[in-house]
């Protein structure tokens, strides 16, 4: 035999030793499965037969701490709690007990602006498909460092590119489950097109989504439109963006709406912006090639992040982190 057993000890070596550069935006993890958190993120692992691994059969959310406090955990968890329905998956803990664990593993991470990654899987126990042959769903949140996009961007703005990815039907579309690979090659397209962003159609040729985020324009009549929820997933940053974008009535807005937007409105759109939870708003000055109203950041984009920004301290939308501490 040419290749290696590993020992137990030999395997926990060879983990111990891989102090890879990118581990140090690894803050804490949580694992039912291990029952308990992780620092070292050298030992952050998933049995390979957890279903969420070979099939895809998790559901996840991503939201965000800023100075301690989570912004829109309960929002996050109202979809989450749907999504689960939908996949028919459990959550191994009640949720007040889930709000306990996130709070204490992003205490563990020791620090207070980062992003939270909360994951349900159907749990290991098989590499079949057939859900029922699991020992139980599992739970593992993972903290990482938030590293937000460069100033530049909110600055001078970014590319969009349409996608030739077919999209998911709708039941899956609305859904955050843990199968993205229609996701990973939207956004390879985009990479590979030299765009900063993918963004889908439909199957009818209306504008769809992102690879992870969700996309609105703002007409030249002054009306701020999003595709249609119904055909995919309902952002948190968007669908704030969308209450917060009220203000704007009768200044900058003469309406807010879901609608169905074809691809010739969004390349003729004063404004088209990108909405998601680790960027909050980006301001798109090229779409498909095409410049986007003056090729500049534009007004309503502004004033739209300075709500947002604002919005990210109000009491209402927030959960603190050390309350369990304090």
């Amino acid at each position: 035999m040419s290749l290696p057993v590993l020992s137990f000890d030999q395997v926990i070596d060879r983990l111990l030793s891989m102090k890879q550069a990118y581990f140090q935006n690894y803050l804490a993890a949580y694992s039912s499965w291990l029952g308990g958190i992780i620092t070292d993120p050298a030992l952050w692992m998933l049995p390979f037969d957890d279903h969420m691994v070979h099939r895809g059969d998790g559901v996840f959310e991503v939201f965000k701490c800023t100075g301690w406090n989570i912004y829109a955990l309960a929002r996050h968890l109202e979809r989450m709690k749907e999504s689960m329905a939908a996949s028919f998956l459990k959550s191994p803990v009640d949720n007040e007990r889930l709000v306990e664990i996130v709070r204490d593993t992003v205490l563990a991470g020791n620090n207070g602006d980062c992003l939270v990654r909360l994951f349900v899987s159907r749990g290991p126990g098989s590499f079949s498909a057939n859900p029922y042959e699991t020992v139980g769903s599992q739970l593992y949140v993972i903290v990482t460092s938030h590293q937000p996009p460069d100033p530049e961007k909110y600055e001078k703005g970014v590319t969009l590119a349409t996608t030739s990815v077919p999209v998911k039907n709708d039941y899956f579309a609305t859904m955050k489950n843990c199968n993205y690979l229609p996701n990973v090659l939207m956004k390879k397209e985009a990479v590979d097109l030299g765009a900063d962003y993918p963004v889908s159609l439909d199957e009818r040729g209306f504008l769809a989504e992102g690879a992870t985020e969700n996309v609105g324009i703002v007409s030249n009549k002054g009306e701020f439109l999003i595709p249609r929820f119904s055909h995919i997933l309902r952002g948190i940053t968007v669908s704030r963006a969308m209450e917060l974008a009220r203000a704007l009535t009768d200044s900058q807005l003469i309406s807010t709406a879901e609608a169905d937007i074809t691809r010739e409105q969004a390349h003729d759109a004063a404004e088209i912006l990108i909405f998601g939870t680790s960027v909050d708003i980006l301001p798109v000055v090229e779409y498909d090639g095409r410049k986007i109203g003056d090729g500049r950041p534009g007004p309503v984009f502004r004033r739209l992040r300075e709500l947002m920004v604002e919005d990210e301290k109000n009491p209402e939308m927030l959960t603190a982190v050390r309350k369990l501490r304090d």
